[in-house]
């Protein structure tokens, strides 16, 4: 079977650290709240891609340098050039980015975004895909496309978003482009919880943690019915989950606990 070695991986424009069976993301501009560039984006997309191949990583955590999260496309390295290409470099951009976010909802671990102060455009959207979020108090968290004249519908959001906060929320942020803040994220469901600015990310980590120690392979099948079930029918769901669940009765794992259950322990999940 083919399978890397993440913790070997160097990419070039993010910091990448696995310990644990963790994967950290930490977008590291921080002098420019800590934008996306061409390269950022196609190496993003690039490394979610290759996860469904890491031996050694079950959970990603996504942050972001400096008090921020990421405040979206870098004005001057995206924006401005996007102004100047034709149809055909604008469909290649939009698709490619759409491409991240469908790495992100189709690679088999748990993403947790750490969000902290500005999270936006882009930023927002990556904070959208993973699959639980926490934040500080100081986090505002903008779908801004609409401000600078264009669509909410960008990178998955009128598809996602409604489903996180519903859909009169999620039309009021797509159609304003206000920021929405953390209190309101926080008691629309989009964040699962709120810490300060020292303790977010140690948060994000302390879940990366207890569900890196769980059963791995049981949570890449729950990601991927959360994910394949949007389409389909409640029969179809149900037969999706009948197969998934049966195969899941077949892994080690499932016998660990029970074992562990039978002999009044705390089950040791190796992952398969």
């Amino acid at each position: 079977m083919y399978k890397l070695k993440a913790a070997d991986w160097q990419p070039q424009h993010f910091k990448w650290q696995v310990r644990d069976n963790v994967a950290t993301i930490t977008l590291n501009r921080p002098e420019r709240k800590n934008p996306l560039t061409f390269e950022s984006y196609a190496e993003l997309r690039d490394t979610f891609h290759r996860l469904q191949y890491a031996e050694d990583v079950r959970v990603v955590v996504v942050t972001g340098e400096g008090g921020n999260f990421c405040s979206g496309g870098d004005v001057h390295e995206i924006i401005g050039p996007l102004t100047k290409m034709d149809m055909n470099g604008l469909l290649t951009f939009t698709r490619m980015t759409g491409n991240l976010v469908k790495e992100m909802r189709t690679c088999p671990q748990p993403i947790i975004a750490a969000v902290d102060g500005v999270c936006a455009g882009a930023g927002a959207i990556v904070s959208m895909a993973s699959d639980l979020r926490y934040a500080t108090p100081e986090t505002k968290t903008a779908f801004l496309f609409v401000r600078v004249g264009l669509a909410g519908c960008d990178m998955g959001a009128c598809a996602i978003l409604p489903r996180i906060i519903g859909h009169g929320r999620a039309s009021e942020l797509l159609y304003t482009g206000r920021a929405m803040s953390a209190d309101e994220g926080l008691a629309w469901g989009y964040f699962n919880g709120l810490a300060p600015g020292d303790q977010v990310l140690k948060k994000a980590h302390d879940m990366a943690q207890s569900l890196a120690n769980g059963p791995a392979f049981a949570h890449f099948m729950t990601k991927k019915c959360l994910h394949q079930e949007w389409n389909q029918t409640i029969e179809q769901a149900l037969e999706t989950e009948a197969e998934a669940q049966a195969i899941c009765m077949q892994t080690q794992d499932f016998t660990r606990a029970y074992n562990a259950f039978v002999a009044k322990e705390k089950p040791k999940f190796e992952g398969n």
